[in-house]
């Protein structure tokens, strides 16, 4: 008599009949135990893991593209975003006419900007001097209030 188990978990397959991709659950289980020591023991090791499983288990190539280290322009030691981001920022379009443009606009905005923040400190300063006046008038008011009380006692204060 023989037994042989008719469970997914043995065999290594779901049960749509397709393999596992990490494995039957007795490996995820020691795989999940073993992060566990690791994290108890020495916690670099299992962060590295963690991040490496979480990534979608890169090879050592792709890991080095997830850095930066390998570039499309060769040793210049930038990344491919890197190296694009500057190809549509710096260089322009190569359209002259399109260049000029947002050259002037791009001008026409800065100056509209220095002239908002020119404004924006002048209604600041403003602002304060409307503050300073309401304050001296309080103060005055509450001057002249206390010095007609003094005046009633008839006493005159040393």
């Amino acid at each position: 008599m023989s037994f042989s188990s008719t469970s997914p978990w043995a065999s290594g397959k779901s049960f749509t009949g397709k393999s596992y991709r990490n494995g039957p659950f007795p490996r995820r289980s020691f795989e999940i135990g073993a992060i566990v020591v690791a994290f108890i023991y020495w916690w670099p090791l299992a962060l590295g893991y963690v991040v490496w499983k979480l990534s979608g288990y890169p090879a050592f190539s792709e890991l080095r593209d997830l850095v930066g280290r390998t570039t499309a322009a060769g040793a210049s030691g930038r990344s491919r975003f890197a190296a694009a981001f500057e190809a549509t920022n710096v260089g322009g379009t190569g359209n002259l006419a399109f260049d000029a443009y947002r050259k002037a606009e791009i001008e026409r905005l800065v100056a509209q900007r220095r002239a908002l923040d020119e404004e924006g400190r002048a209604f600041a300063a403003f602002v304060e001097e409307l503050k300073r006046a309401k304050d001296r008038e309080q103060f005055d008011a509450f001057m002249a209030q206390r010095r007609a009380a003094a005046g009633s006692k008839g006493t005159p204060e040393a």
